[in-house]
């Protein structure tokens, strides 16, 4: 059976960008007669809004969106984390992100400095450990995006060895999300573009935990006048529950699909072939 997932961070309100996520998710999990969960991403205790995930929750709802079983949040799952630690090969690391960045050898396409392998051998004396990393192998993940296509990466080379802990006991995203979609049989992930660059790590994790690898559909990004990803860092406003006609109209056009405020219709007529690959610009009213 089909099983999918929306995994909202509770930063703020439901913005375009996240609804189009959630549309496209929960058109595709209706569409193939599965089930659609609800995971509140709230690792990042710094940047969590209180009651943001509740009007999250609620704007969801409120949208027809509605999902199947209980809410998951990622911060009452710390044992469940440190337990997929156990079985993996890790080691502290004590570099800086300055240290990092002064002995990088290239950057990848999400921003982060390439780790080249510092602390593989042991801390050097007087170093504090910063951060937990997994080694990372020379084989190439390969997987095929259903709207990007082909994708490979050898993560080794183009990424690094990568955090799953900090020393502060803070699990890394990459970590969290591969134990949680394991551990909640998630088949089908649907997400932005913008975390493309994520799923080889993914992949590669789940193959070193044993887990079964979901199928990926990642929609085009939306983007402000000035590039930027909608988010609440660049201004994106929230979902305008009073114009919910016109926020689904635009997050089915935004997709590809006919425009329309039918879910019911939206739904008979899912076709995610149209789906367009690229970032897409979103005119702020």
């Amino acid at each position: 059976m089909y099983v999918g997932r929306f995994a909202p961070s509770p930063t703020g309100p439901l913005h375009f960008g996240s609804l189009v996520a959630a549309l496209a998710g929960w058109l595709d999990a209706r569409a193939a007669e599965g089930r659609w969960l609800v995971r509140i991403e709230d690792l990042d205790a710094p940047r969590t809004l209180p009651g943001a995930a509740d009007d999250i929750l609620r704007t969801l709802d409120c949208l027809g969106l509605g999902w199947d079983g209980p809410v998951l949040y990622q911060s009452q799952r710390s044992a469940n984390y440190k337990a997929a630690l156990k079985s993996l090969d890790t080691y502290w690391c004590g570099c800086t992100r300055r240290e990092i960045a002064d002995s990088s050898i290239g950057r990848p396409s999400d921003g982060a400095q390439i780790y080249p392998g510092t602390c593989r051998g042991g801390l050097a004396p007087g170093k504090t450990p910063r951060a937990l990393r997994v080694r990372t192998g020379t084989e190439e993940i390969v997987f095929a995006d259903r709207v990007q296509g082909p994708q490979r990466q050898i993560v080794a080379r183009e990424i690094g060895d990568f955090v799953l802990l900090r020393a502060d006991g803070q699990f890394a995203y990459q970590l969290a999300v591969v134990v949680d979609d394991a551990e909640q049989g998630v088949t089908d992930v649907v997400r932005g573009a913008d975390l493309l660059d994520s799923t080889p790590r993914q992949i590669y994790l789940q193959r070193l935990l044993g887990y079964a690898t979901p199928r990926y559909l990642h929609v085009p990004a939306a983007v402000n006048a000035a590039g930027e990803k909608l988010s609440k860092q660049t201004g994106a406003r929230p979902v305008d529950l009073a114009r919910k006609s016109e926020e689904l109209r635009r997050a089915l056009r935004f997709l590809g699909q006919a425009g329309s405020d039918d879910l019911a219709h939206a739904l008979k007529n899912w076709q995610p072939a149209l789906i367009p690959a690229r970032r897409v610009l979103v005119a702020v009213p």
